[in-house]
This record gives C-alpha cells, sequence and structure tokens, in this order.
C-alpha cells in the first residue's frame, strides 16, 4: 500500500433496505458518496446467511470497540472466502482493515477493536472466490474515538514497540488464538496533552499470519484500528508455529514466532 494510501481508501455498497434505530437520511447519503470509490458498480449482496457482524449498540469506550465478524457460506456451495473489509461510515478513513485469508476457505471469524468518531454504521464486505460481494452493518453509537488520547505513556509506548503477545484457547478441529501487538497506532486527530499540537499519524498498515509456511490471514490497515492492535482468529489445530510479520507507516518491521499450543 502507497504510503498516504490510507487517506484515499473510501468504501461503499448497497443501501440497507432498512436503517437500524438512530440512524439517519444523512447516514445513508454518507454511503450513498462512499459506496463507488472502492467497489465501483459492483453489486453488494445482503450479506444474511453469509456473513455475520457483531458490535455494541452504544460503545463503552470510542477508542475500543469491539468488532467481530464471522462468514459461512452455505452447504454445497463450493466457492470460499477470499477478504472481509471493515468501513466506520463517519470515520476520516471510513477502511478501517482489509483482511484477506487463506485460499480454499469456507469459513473464516476475526474480531478486532476500532475507533468510532461518531455516530455511524460499522460494516463489512465480504468477498469470495467468485467476485461476489456480500454486506452486513450495524449502527454504533460512539463518539471521539478517532481523537481520542493514546492510553499508554508514550515513552512506555516507545519502550514496548513492536512486541507481541500470542494466546491460544480451546482447541478443536479449528484453534483460537488472539495476537496483541504493542504500537501507538496514531490516528494524526490525537493532540499531544504537552505541546497542544496534533500527533502525526504513524500505525500498523500490514500484518501477515503464517501457521508453519501457510497463510492464516493478512490485513492492510488504516487509522481505524485501536492503539495496540489486537486479533482474534481460528486457525488449524495442526501444531505448526505461528509467524507474525508486522510493518507499519514508517516501514518499521516486526516479527514473532510463537508456539501454537502454548502460546509462549
Amino acid at each position: 500500500m502507497a504510503k498516504h494510501h490510507w487517506m484515499g481508501m473510501l468504501v461503499g455498497a448497497a443501501i440497507l433496505a432498512g436503517a437500524p434505530g438512530g440512524a439517519s437520511a444523512q447516514d445513508q447519503a454518507t454511503w450513498n458518496g462512499l459506496k463507488t470509490d472502492v467497489f465501483g458498480a459492483r453489486s453488494i449482496q445482503d450479506g444474511t446467511g453469509v456473513l455475520s457482524l457483531s458490535t455494541p449498540v452504544r460503545a463503552e469506550d470510542a477508542a475500543l470497540v469491539p468488532v467481530e465478524f464471522n462468514v459461512a457460506l452455505p452447504a454445497g456451495d463450493t466457492r470460499t472466502v477470499k477478504s472481509v473489509t471493515l468501513i466506520v461510515d463517519e470515520n476520516p478513513a471510513p477502511v478501517a482493515a482489509t483482511f484477506r485469508f487463506a485460499e480454499g476457505q469456507r469459513e473464516v471469524g476475526l474480531s478486532t477493536r476500532v475507533r468510532v468518531n461518531s455516530y455511524s454504521f460499522v460494516r463489512a464486505v465480504a468477498e469470495t472466490s467468485d467476485g461476489s460481494l456480500y454486506m452486513t452493518a450495524n449502527y454504533v453509537k460512539a463518539s471521539g474515538g478517532c481523537s481520542a488520547p493514546a492510553g499508554k505513556d508514550p515513552a512506555e509506548a516507545m519502550e514496548n514497540l513492536g512486541r507481541m503477545k500470542f494466546r491460544t484457547f480451546a482447541e478443536g478441529p479449528k484453534s483460537e488464538a488472539q495476537i496483541q501487538i504493542r504500537h501507538p497506532n496514531n490516528s494524526g486527530l490525537q493532540m499531544d496533552q504537552v505541546t497542544r499540537l496534533y500527533v502525526p499519524a504513524w500505525f500498523v498498515r500490514h500484518v501477515t499470519v503464517k501457521q508453519g509456511e501457510k497463510p492464516v490471514f493478512s490485513m492492510e490497515g488504516g487509522i481505524s484500528i485501536s492503539e495496540d492492535p489486537t486479533f482474534r482468529f481460528s486457525m488449524p489445530s495442526n501444531g505448526e508455529p505461528v509467524k507474525v510479520e508486522v510493518t507499519d507507516t514508517e516501514n518499521k518491521v516486526f516479527s514473532g514466532t510463537f508456539d501454537a499450543k502454548s502460546g509462549s
């Protein structure tokens, strides 16, 4: 992704048939204004039965809004899941992230945390292997997430920059795992409380997760992903080590390898 490509990452899709409580005609107009910038004239279908999205109705912390999506293709559907894009309509850079998954996956799920700058639809748009697009959206009541001061002391944040925490959970045919990456993920809209100057945007723009040499998922991110980016996801229970590589907008690269069972 180009260094400042996030500034132009605007996304859209078809208008929802009914607006959730609190939404307005302006919300719909915003979405209409965004939709052709990334998806062009492509048709986007209702994601019911294919794609689910979980968000709070009212966020406790607008800078740390939990978001979870799951894609499961119907029985007999021979297609696979290619990617899922998260969008926050009213954020300065609406595309929070695009997640791309390993080939051959018919079911994927992932959770993370995003910033929400004002009352907004949060959307997930899934793309299948044949190029079809499916969308679902929730209306989230939150404000100020993109300009909220960092939660960590700047000196502490720099000292721990790029460190990762990896955890695994109950195993089955697939394991659940979580990776946290220590990074301020500055949005460019936050003000230094001492100098009263805006802190320049500096964030994780790319994450790659592999198990052994096989990809699990990759992410292209923007300013809407929260401080200390955290991702919980499923992966095969094959015992192979998990490898994570991260690149930020200053081209700093961080990497780690973790035991898939112990998490260390």
